[in-house]
């Protein structure tokens, strides 16, 4: 479960970044890359289809054990990144979240902006 205040409040939508660990072909998979027990992840996968997100799960956010907060995303290519989560770094600005990514990324090492929507998309 996410506190509610673990994202500063946006209106409609935030991005913050994200460095990927891995990529895999399940959000199951990708959530056990992070650490997530696999039954723990299975109850986060169906708990994301129960909140609405059946038809376009694009990511999912949680914090595990110790408070490091991790995040499966969607890719472009239709697999899954398991990602070391920066939500403190939450921006209203795209470009602003982009810019620090760019910050967190070191040689080698590759990143993405998830998006956090507080009102429905429509």
């Amino acid at each position: 479960m996410i506190p509610s205040d673990f994202l500063p409040a946006f209106r409609a939508s935030c991005y913050f970044p994200a460095i990927v660990r891995g990529e895999c072909d399940s959000p199951i998979d990708a959530l056990v890359l992070l650490g997530v027990p696999r039954e723990e992840a299975g109850d986060l996968v169906v708990a994301s289809w129960q909140a609405g997100n059946a038809d376009n799960p694009a990511a999912l956010l949680c914090v595990l054990d110790g408070g490091r907060p991790v995040v499966v995303l969607r890719t472009p290519e239709s697999r899954w990144a398991a990602c070391t989560a920066f939500p403190e770094q939450a921006c209203a600005e795209r470009r602003e979240a982009q810019r620090r990514l760019g910050k967190l990324l070191r040689r080698g090492r590759r990143g993405l902006l998830a998006e956090w929507r507080t009102e429905p998309a429509g």
